[in-house]
């Protein structure tokens, strides 16, 4: 395989990014749903409501990341939430998260943001040993907390 070509997605992107985004939610135990899948990827697009980088290994499409804006009200500045990461299991261990975190990060910067978050389950060891060996910080400071609503 080629070493990864990570681009912003856009619109036209759909056809190749609702595939990753449906094995992305199915890995989190959620059903099979390319419409909703659709519908939810296009709402994003539509209201400009997230940013995304796909990752391309020999023309294909072969994993995202989906980026959601927030602020920092006790730091005065943008943030991004890092909600989404998926690498197809035939790309794993290929540099692909590796490279969709360093775009994620390199697209923060260039807008001035002051931090990226994210979490992941418990359990996800091997997304957690990525994080950990890309420079990111387990949060020892703070709790997080949920509302289901």
């Amino acid at each position: 395989m080629t070493p990864p070509k990570i681009r912003q997605a856009t619109l036209g992107d759909l056809d190749v990014l609702v595939p990753l985004f449906d094995a992305y939610r199915q890995f989190y135990r959620q059903p099979s749903d390319p419409d909703r899948a659709r519908e939810f990827l296009r709402a994003r697009f539509d209201h400009n409501e997230s940013v995304i980088f796909l990752a391309f290994m020999d023309g294909i499409a072969r994993g995202f990341t989906q980026l959601y804006p927030s602020f920092t009200s006790t730091g005065l500045a943008r943030t991004f939430v890092l909600n989404d990461l998926f690498v197809a299991p035939e790309a794993r261990r290929a540099g692909v998260g590796i490279a969709l975190l360093a775009a994620a990060a390199d697209y923060g910067r260039s807008v001035g943001a002051v931090r990226l978050s994210l979490s992941t389950e418990h359990t996800n060891y091997a997304a957690q040993g990525l994080y950990e060996s890309e420079g990111w910080l387990r949060d020892s400071v703070f709790c997080a907390f949920q509302l289901p609503l």
